[in-house]
């Protein structure tokens, strides 16, 4: 099995390369579980899969230039945006998986932190529909 050191991903929000600002990019998926134990389960709960639901978390180092991170973010507040994940800037593959769909960017933080630290904003966008693993 291969081993993976996390180094350059590829990341985009709304088809804007992101990766110059991204320091972290992680994609979650989930299914809700719903419980159908009946009498004749035999003392033991049984379960099926219900909802699927996503959300990506995405960690920036703040700039504030031109057409940079923060004037790419701001105006896409409350809408639903595409995006791509993958684990290498190389392209798509069945080693190198695109994980796409649109999410909600329900917040935008564009100051956050102390004295002497860094300026970073650290987002996490629920998905709206599906979360597909591409390899082409």
């Amino acid at each position: 099995m291969a081993k993976l050191v996390l180094t350059a991903q590829f990341v985009t929000v709304n088809a804007q390369n992101l990766q110059s600002f991204c320091r972290k990019a992680e994609v979650a998926v989930d299914v809700d579980e719903k419980e159908t134990t009946v009498f004749t389960s035999a003392g033991w709960k049984e379960h099926i899969g219900g909802l699927k639901a996503g959300e990506i978390a995405l960690e920036f180092l703040q700039d504030f230039d031109a057409a940079a991170l923060d004037s790419i973010m701001w105006p896409l507040l409350g809408l639903v945006v595409p995006f791509e994940v993958r684990a290498t800037q190389a392209a798509r593959s069945t080693s190198n998986p695109a994980y796409t769909g649109s999410v909600l960017v329900n917040a935008w933080n564009p100051l956050q932190g102390s004295v002497g630290d860094l300026a970073e904003v650290s987002v996490t966008y629920p998905t709206s529909g599906a979360v597909n693993r591409l390899t082409a």
